[in-house]
């Protein structure tokens, strides 16, 4: 039986605990399909499945259609969490930042570079984790994992994957929560590893907000508590 409040240590066991999860099975070297296509977007094949791509070519060069996420359009033109409100897939972050109350500074001017998990990234958490992050009392502790997922400034796959290449193949990325993620590249794919050193792998990347960018992850990254 799960107790309803944990304590801050027993609620950084249940993240660390899982954040390991994230971590795919050995896989055989990715194959690669690009190149513009009129309206479409641009797919790699990962150790983790599909990989999207927020950049849609055109060949036309003219209008290019929204990138979807969640099966909804993300527009330029409106904010994160303006964004995120109509992704079917992100509706459990969404939730965890209304409980935050991080509406405001999300939808704020930034620009923020946000590692948004799916509805399914927070699933893979330890029974009852989320429950307790949620409970207005954990607010401290749901503000600090949340804001693990954000970096000030924007930040695209290239200047990303630049940093990377920079550092020797890992670029340490200083968060809003103040703790740092090592990010790296395996098989092309970007893999963010948290304090613990669980992984969680961008599964779209460069989702162009107007006061930001996003790229989805396929895990919950887990700072320290206390």
């Amino acid at each position: 039986m799960i107790r309803a409040t944990l304590s801050t240590a027993a609620l950084a066991l249940s993240l660390v605990g899982t954040a390991y999860a994230q971590t795919p099975p050995a896989q055989p070297a990715p194959t690669a399909t690009t190149g513009a296509r009129t309206g479409t977007t641009a797919t790699v094949t990962t150790p983790v499945g599909t990989v999207q791509t927020g950049v849609q070519a055109n060949t036309n060069a003219t209008a290019t259609a929204p990138v979807m996420v969640g099966g909804a359009p993300m527009l330029p033109t409106a904010t994160i969490v303006a964004n995120a409100s109509k992704a079917s897939n992100l509706t459990t972050l969404v939730k965890a930042v209304q409980a935050a109350d991080l509406t405001a500074t999300l939808s704020g001017p930034g620009p923020f570079t946000v590692f948004a998990p799916t509805n399914e990234a927070f699933g893979r958490l330890a029974p009852g984790t989320l429950d307790t992050l949620l409970k207005p009392e954990q607010k401290p502790s749901l503000t600090k994992v949340l804001t693990y997922h954000v970096v000030p400034g924007k930040l695209d796959s290239a200047a990303l994957k630049a940093q990377v290449e920079a550092g020797g193949g890992t670029a340490t990325l200083t968060t809003v929560e103040g703790q740092p993620i090592k990010a790296t590249l395996e098989n092309g794919a970007l893999v963010l590893t948290d304090v613990g050193g669980g992984k969680s792998y961008v599964t779209q990347y460069d989702v162009e907000q107007s006061n930001g960018v996003v790229h989805v992850v396929n895990g919950v990254l887990a700072p320290k508590l206390g």
